[in-house]
């Protein structure tokens, strides 16, 4: 295809990809509200609904990915990538009209399924392009992602005005306008000469797992960088409901400070990390991230005042250099003909995280603001995560420890 005949079809897929990264973080800052409104529970309980939500989201997520990516390459990407927006679509009515706890528990697993397409788009986006186009395209992946996160709070919060279930309706509307407009310009790209069978092995999401057993010297980095995702994914798990139980925040201050986090975050990602890389190098980056995010833990964990938390959220972001630093070192510890191997490992382990860490945040936060808790402390989960600061230290240590033997 030319550049005439793909930008169309671009445009759908770079949407499509918004609107599944907004999915988590549309909802958030209604959260805490919604669930007490169909469970009754407290603000405590609330958050341990909310960690199952997000986990069995983010669950779905990661055993899909693979199964949809495999179905895409024996039936095509179109009907995959339009079957998933619709029921899309549908889903977030069904959870705008949820009345139930169970309902809204369902709405989350279906919607991880619809919303697990990234592969589909990586591979309708390598079929149309030509091979000196697709680090470009690929590239505008991650930025319609990273929009999705930034724009997904923000609307959320400001949708929460109209109620808890204005956000839902919205991406209902979104979703179910996306696909009219795919179902006019999306074209079929897979072809009987690369159409292969569908094969549960090479749709299994632990299979690139196996691949550390041909990646020898990174098993303590890869530990490390799987025990720090856990514990920088208590932003997004615990944010609403401990801004509202320290700060009393409504939705609106909810998503905007979540907003600003993602801005804060794509700066440092973008650019930031390569003047720091320049001058600390890459394990110095990676030490001073680590120290960094210590300090910011301790602080957002013993804050008191909610304009010096909406102040800080947007500095912490600068605790993101550990993920690129701590990838490039990796990187370099394994061969050339490795580099996909090693980016496989790290895709599952942060799907992991991301799969366990909202349970343990929202259970630390429920043991310490329940009303029998023996301390009301709101930041507990973060200080779980400085802790797990401490031990990627101690992980960086060993690692070191034995490279140098």
């Amino acid at each position: 295809m030319d550049r005439k005949q793909t930008r169309l079809p671009l445009t759908f897929i770079l949407i499509t990809l918004m609107i599944d990264s907004m999915g988590v973080g549309l909802i958030i800052p209604v959260m805490p509200s919604l669930i007490q409104e169909v469970d009754g529970g407290n603000l405590a309980q609330a958050a341990i609904w909310g960690g199952v939500l997000t986990t069995v989201f983010a669950m779905m997520q990661f055993v899909f990915g693979p199964i949809l990516g495999s179905l895409s390459d024996r039936y095509g990407r179109r009907p995959v990538l339009l079957t998933s927006l619709g029921i899309m679509a549908l889903d977030y009515l069904v959870m705008a009209l949820a009345g139930t706890i169970w309902l809204l528990l369902i709405g989350r697993i279906v919607g991880g399924m619809t919303a697990a397409t990234q592969a589909v788009a990586y591979a309708f986006v390598a079929d149309i392009s030509k091979p000196e186009e697709k680090a470009a395209r690929f590239g505008l992946i991650g930025a319609a992602f990273g929009v999705g996160f930034v724009i997904g709070p923000l609307v959320g919060g400001l949708l929460a005005e109209y109620g808890t279930r204005a956000p839902f309706y919205a991406a209902a509307a979104l979703a179910a306008l996306n696909f009219v407009f795919g179902w006019f310009v999306l074209p079929e790209t897979v072809t009987d000469r690369i159409r292969r069978p569908f094969q549960w092995t090479r749709a299994n999401p632990f299979g690139a797992f196996r691949a550390l057993s041909n990646l020898p010297g990174i098993s303590h980095l890869v530990g490390m960088f799987f025990l720090y995702q856990v514990a920088f994914m208590v932003y997004p798990a615990i944010w609403a409901f401990f801004t509202e139980a320290r700060f009393g925040w409504d939705p609106a201050m909810i998503g905007f400070s979540l907003a600003a986090f993602g801005i804060a975050m794509a700066i440092v990602q973008g650019g930031l990390i390569g003047w720091i890389v320049k001058r600390l190098g890459e394990v110095g980056t990676l030490k001073f991230g680590l120290a960094f995010n210590a300090i910011a833990f301790l602080s957002l964990a013993l804050i008191q005042s909610g304009t010096v938390a909406l102040i800080l959220m947007p500095i912490t972001a600068l605790g993101a250099v550990v993920t690129p630093s701590l990838q490039g070192i990796m990187s370099r510890t394994v061969s050339d003909d490795s580099q996909g191997e090693l980016q496989g490992v790290l895709t599952s382990a942060g799907s992991l995280a991301m799969i366990v860490s909202p349970m343990i945040m929202t259970s630390v936060f429920y043991a310490f603001t329940t009303p029998t808790a023996p301390i009301f402390l709101p930041g507990a989960p973060f200080l779980l995560s400085m802790a797990l600061m401490g031990a990627c230290v101690i992980v960086l240590t060993r690692a070191s420890l034995a490279r140098a033997s």
